[in-house]
């Protein structure tokens, strides 16, 4: 009797050890399984999804072969976290385990939007309308319910929003990014503010932001920055208008047809600072690091006026002699160049 349990008991063992092998095989085998796609896939994964409701639904689609033996590998073998939730870039080579490990791994395709230095509010709106794969939230609301749905309201949106390439995946909103973007932004200009030069003439550091933003449209060369930033804080620590042509094209609104006139420069907007002291009310593009610097570390000097050269660089004047001398040499060269210096009116020319 004995003999004969011990038997069974060995048959017992040798079949449970006969189906683990089995299993492992099973498993095995539906891991090194290549995906059946004949192109590349992109597997949304929504939020909330779970691998066992994935693993059914590209089985039913034949993508796999077994999702029981992969549902049961993620449980027991992987112990991964909850599923990031995006898209995930599924190609003909891969295995069933590659698979897995992109999800274990949570290696979402990402997308990237770049905002531009000098881009005003509404070409911002207009690139975040063109990403497809971009939820769209704030595309039907205006400018104040926009800056509302982002926790400022009562704010203008325009140079509130720090110029980078932004990385998203597939799930983000078009407010998710801006409220990155406005984060960058301030926290930019608190350290720039921290490191400025005294006795300049801004309360806040707002006003920095305004001069940064005239500052951004003025500059082609980079290295100029500082001496046009200069320029422009010694005409406000005068008294002097500012007189730059971008706070007119930009006062112009979608008048502006590439060219400006003198019955431009005359008429008054809140942004012509050709009619109005000091500077504008709000900025007129986004700004980067490099022009919040500039704006709180001018150049020191004596220049009072600059005209465009033509090929992105400008001539920096002292009196007023010397900056018509210029005018007159290089502002015939320079029509199709939006950037008039700033100059009395009686300098500038029909553009």
């Amino acid at each position: 009797m004995l003999r004969k349990i011990l038997v069974l008991l060995e048959c017992g063992v040798l079949l449970a050890a006969l189906l683990v092998v089995g299993a492992a095989w099973q498993q095995q085998r539906a891991l090194e399984q290549p995906l059946h796609l004949t192109e590349e896939m992109l597997l949304e994964v929504p939020t909330g999804a779970t691998p066992s409701g994935l693993l059914n639904r590209l089985e039913a689609e034949g993508v796999i072969d077994n999702a029981l033996w992969l549902r049961l590998y993620w449980r027991f073998n992987l112990r991964a976290p909850a599923l990031h939730s995006g898209e995930y870039r599924l190609l003909p080579e891969h295995t069933a385990k590659d698979m897995l490990g992109l999800w274990q791994r949570g290696e979402v395709v990402q997308y990237s939007l770049t905002l531009v230095e000098g881009w005003n509010f509404r070409q911002v709106r207009a690139a975040l309308g063109r990403q497809e794969r971009l939820e769209q939230r704030l595309a039907d609301l205006t400018d104040a319910q926009l800056m509302e749905r982002l926790g400022l309201a009562g704010q203008n949106p325009e140079g509130r929003f720090f110029p980078d390439t932004y990385r998203y995946v597939r799930g983000m909103s078009d407010e998710d990014l801006l409220k990155q973007a406005n984060a960058r932004l301030e926290a930019v200009l608190a350290e720039e503010w921290q490191k400025r030069a005294e006795g300049l003439p801004y309360r806040e550091p707002y006003d920095a932001l305004i001069m940064a933003s005239m500052i951004e449209k003025e500059t082609g060369v980079p290295e100029e920055r500082g001496e046009i930033a200069g320029v422009f804080v010694r005409r406000l620590r005068i008294g002097m208008r500012l007189q730059t042509d971008p706070t007119v094209i930009y006062g112009m609104g979608e008048r502006y047809n590439g060219r400006i006139t003198r019955a431009d420069l005359r008429t008054p907007t809140p942004y012509n600072t050709y009619t109005i002291d000091g500077m504008p009310p709000t900025p007129i593009a986004m700004v980067g690091r490099e022009a919040i610097n500039a704006a709180l570390n001018p150049l020191d000097g004596s220049t009072l006026y600059f005209v465009a050269r033509g090929d992105g660089s400008h001539v920096f004047s002292r009196t007023l002699d010397e900056h018509n001398r210029a005018v007159r040499e290089y502002q015939l060269k320079r029509r199709a160049d939006y950037r008039s210096s700033p100059a009395p009116r009686a300098a500038a020319d029909t553009e």
